[in-house]
Protein backbone atom coordinates (compact mmCIF):
# COMPACT_ATOMS: atom_id res chain seq x y z
CA UNK A 1 0.00 0.00 0.00
CA UNK A 2 3.02 2.50 0.37
CA UNK A 3 3.67 1.78 -2.47
CA UNK A 4 0.71 2.79 -4.47
CA UNK A 5 0.58 5.96 -2.49
CA UNK A 6 4.32 7.10 -3.35
CA UNK A 7 3.51 6.30 -6.90
CA UNK A 8 0.55 8.67 -7.07
CA UNK A 9 2.40 11.54 -5.14
CA UNK A 10 5.15 11.27 -7.47
CA UNK A 11 2.70 11.31 -10.57
CA UNK A 12 0.97 14.14 -9.15
CA UNK A 13 3.98 16.14 -8.50
CA UNK A 14 4.96 15.68 -12.08
CA UNK A 15 1.70 16.60 -13.45
CA UNK A 16 2.61 20.11 -10.93
CA UNK A 17 6.16 20.07 -12.14
CA UNK A 18 4.73 19.93 -16.22
CA UNK A 19 2.06 22.64 -15.46
CA UNK A 20 4.38 24.55 -13.19
CA UNK A 21 7.23 24.64 -15.93
CA UNK A 22 4.49 25.48 -18.71
CA UNK A 23 3.18 28.50 -17.23
CA UNK A 24 6.26 29.56 -16.29
CA UNK A 25 7.66 29.30 -20.11
CA UNK A 26 4.06 31.38 -20.96
CA UNK A 27 4.59 34.09 -18.69
CA UNK A 28 7.70 34.68 -19.36
CA UNK A 29 6.72 35.54 -23.06
CA UNK A 30 3.91 37.97 -21.80
CA UNK A 31 6.23 39.51 -19.30
CA UNK A 32 8.98 40.36 -22.51
CA UNK A 33 6.43 41.56 -24.79
CA UNK A 34 4.51 44.14 -22.30
CA UNK A 35 6.82 47.44 -21.47
CA UNK A 36 6.67 50.93 -21.80
CA UNK A 37 6.27 52.22 -25.70
CA UNK A 38 8.88 53.08 -27.28
CA UNK A 39 11.21 55.95 -25.80
CA UNK A 40 10.86 57.71 -29.34
CA UNK A 41 7.21 57.89 -30.26
CA UNK A 42 6.76 59.55 -26.32
CA UNK A 43 7.89 62.73 -26.94
CA UNK A 44 6.13 63.11 -29.95
CA UNK A 45 2.40 63.56 -30.18
CA UNK A 46 0.16 62.34 -32.74
CA UNK A 47 -0.79 65.18 -34.42
CA UNK A 48 2.87 66.12 -35.16
CA UNK A 49 3.43 62.64 -36.71
CA UNK A 50 0.56 62.78 -39.04
CA UNK A 51 1.61 65.78 -40.54
CA UNK A 52 5.06 64.61 -41.08
CA UNK A 53 3.64 61.51 -42.61
CA UNK A 54 1.40 63.77 -44.95
CA UNK A 55 4.08 65.86 -45.67
CA UNK A 56 6.41 62.99 -46.59
CA UNK A 57 3.66 61.41 -48.75
CA UNK A 58 3.30 64.64 -50.81
CA UNK A 59 7.18 65.23 -51.45
CA UNK A 60 7.14 61.36 -52.54
CA UNK A 61 3.94 62.20 -55.14
CA UNK A 62 5.74 65.35 -56.22
CA UNK A 63 8.76 63.46 -56.94
CA UNK A 64 7.23 60.67 -59.04
CA UNK A 65 5.23 63.77 -60.81
CA UNK A 66 8.43 65.61 -61.68
CA UNK A 67 10.10 62.22 -62.90
CA UNK A 68 7.00 61.89 -65.18
CA UNK A 69 7.04 65.04 -66.60
CA UNK A 70 11.06 64.99 -67.21
CA UNK A 71 11.54 61.63 -68.24
CA UNK A 72 9.56 59.92 -71.81
CA UNK A 73 8.86 56.24 -71.96
CA UNK A 74 9.05 53.65 -69.12
CA UNK A 75 11.98 55.37 -66.54
CA UNK A 76 9.33 58.43 -65.73
CA UNK A 77 6.27 55.17 -65.09
CA UNK A 78 5.89 55.97 -61.00
CA UNK A 79 6.66 51.98 -60.35
CA UNK A 80 9.95 52.16 -62.59
CA UNK A 81 10.90 55.56 -60.52
CA UNK A 82 10.18 54.03 -57.07
CA UNK A 83 11.86 50.65 -58.08
CA UNK A 84 14.71 52.37 -60.09
CA UNK A 85 15.22 54.59 -57.48
CA UNK A 86 15.31 51.67 -54.64
CA UNK A 87 17.93 49.62 -56.52
CA UNK A 88 19.90 52.85 -57.64
CA UNK A 89 20.21 52.82 -53.36
CA UNK A 90 20.84 49.46 -52.42
CA UNK A 91 23.74 49.84 -54.79
CA UNK A 92 24.93 52.75 -53.21
CA UNK A 93 25.06 50.87 -49.85
CA UNK A 94 26.20 47.67 -50.77
CA UNK A 95 23.34 45.43 -50.10
CA UNK A 96 23.63 43.51 -53.86
CA UNK A 97 21.70 40.70 -52.87
CA UNK A 98 18.77 42.40 -52.80
CA UNK A 99 19.55 45.26 -55.17
CA UNK A 100 19.04 42.37 -57.53
CA UNK A 101 16.04 41.50 -56.36
CA UNK A 102 14.44 44.52 -56.77
CA UNK A 103 16.17 44.56 -59.99
CA UNK A 104 14.39 41.29 -61.31
CA UNK A 105 11.03 43.44 -60.53
CA UNK A 106 11.95 46.17 -62.47
CA UNK A 107 12.55 44.33 -65.23
CA UNK A 108 9.25 42.52 -64.27
CA UNK A 109 7.26 46.13 -64.78
CA UNK A 110 9.41 46.50 -68.65
CA UNK A 111 11.32 49.51 -67.16
CA UNK A 112 14.32 49.84 -68.85
CA UNK A 113 17.45 48.64 -67.25
CA UNK A 114 20.03 51.43 -68.95
CA UNK A 115 18.26 54.08 -66.62
CA UNK A 116 19.43 52.18 -63.77
CA UNK A 117 23.35 52.02 -65.29
CA UNK A 118 23.35 55.34 -66.13
CA UNK A 119 21.89 56.64 -62.83
CA UNK A 120 24.17 54.81 -60.56
CA UNK A 121 27.08 56.13 -62.85
CA UNK A 122 25.78 59.72 -62.48
CA UNK A 123 25.52 58.83 -58.46
CA UNK A 124 29.30 57.59 -58.25
CA UNK A 125 30.52 61.19 -60.10
CA UNK A 126 28.76 62.91 -57.77
CA UNK A 127 29.74 60.73 -54.38
CA UNK A 128 31.84 63.28 -52.46
CA UNK A 129 28.83 65.14 -51.98
CA UNK A 130 27.12 62.81 -50.63
CA UNK A 131 27.07 63.22 -46.55
CA UNK A 132 25.91 60.74 -43.92
CA UNK A 133 24.96 62.99 -41.80
CA UNK A 134 22.46 65.11 -43.81
CA UNK A 135 18.99 63.41 -43.91
CA UNK A 136 17.98 63.03 -46.93
CA UNK A 137 21.84 63.63 -48.97
CA UNK A 138 21.53 60.55 -50.78
CA UNK A 139 17.64 60.43 -51.91
CA UNK A 140 17.98 63.69 -53.29
CA UNK A 141 20.84 63.42 -55.12
CA UNK A 142 19.39 59.87 -56.58
CA UNK A 143 16.40 61.48 -57.62
CA UNK A 144 18.34 64.14 -59.31
CA UNK A 145 20.79 61.13 -60.99
CA UNK A 146 17.19 59.57 -61.86
CA UNK A 147 15.44 62.78 -63.63
CA UNK A 148 19.55 63.78 -65.61
CA UNK A 149 21.70 60.84 -65.73
CA UNK A 150 23.86 63.07 -67.26
CA UNK A 151 24.65 64.98 -64.92
CA UNK A 152 28.21 66.41 -64.01
CA UNK A 153 29.55 67.81 -60.59
CA UNK A 154 29.90 71.31 -60.34
CA UNK A 155 33.36 71.69 -59.82
CA UNK A 156 34.25 68.38 -62.79
CA UNK A 157 32.19 70.51 -65.08
CA UNK A 158 33.95 73.94 -64.21
CA UNK A 159 37.45 72.86 -64.27
CA UNK A 160 38.63 71.63 -67.59
CA UNK A 161 41.22 68.55 -67.43
CA UNK A 162 44.76 69.73 -67.88
CA UNK A 163 46.03 68.12 -70.78
CA UNK A 164 49.29 65.68 -70.22
CA UNK A 165 52.68 66.87 -71.94
CA UNK A 166 52.74 65.88 -75.00
CA UNK A 167 55.93 64.05 -76.50
CA UNK A 168 56.94 62.91 -79.84
CA UNK A 169 57.00 59.67 -80.64
CA UNK A 170 57.71 57.31 -78.01
CA UNK A 171 60.24 59.20 -76.68
CA UNK A 172 59.91 60.06 -72.84
CA UNK A 173 59.62 63.73 -71.63
CA UNK A 174 62.90 64.86 -70.74
CA UNK A 175 63.69 65.06 -67.18
CA UNK A 176 65.41 68.27 -65.24
CA UNK A 177 68.86 67.94 -64.82
CA UNK A 178 70.15 67.63 -61.13
CA UNK A 179 72.45 69.18 -59.46
CA UNK A 180 75.97 67.56 -59.40
CA UNK A 181 76.64 66.57 -55.73
CA UNK A 182 79.39 68.73 -54.21
CA UNK A 183 82.78 67.49 -53.88
CA UNK A 184 84.16 66.70 -50.28
CA UNK A 185 86.43 69.45 -48.45
CA UNK A 186 89.44 68.64 -46.48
Amino acid sequence: MRRGVLWVQHAVLRHLAVSALALLLGSAGAFAQSGNPAPQDQGKNPAANAADGTKDNQRKTDEFIEAQQAINGPAGNPECVWLGRRVVSLMWRDDLDTAFRHLDLYDRFGCPGGHVQASFRCLTRFGNQIDDKVPRSLSDRIQACWINPGSQPQAAAATPPTPAPTTAGNAAPAASPAPAPAAPTK
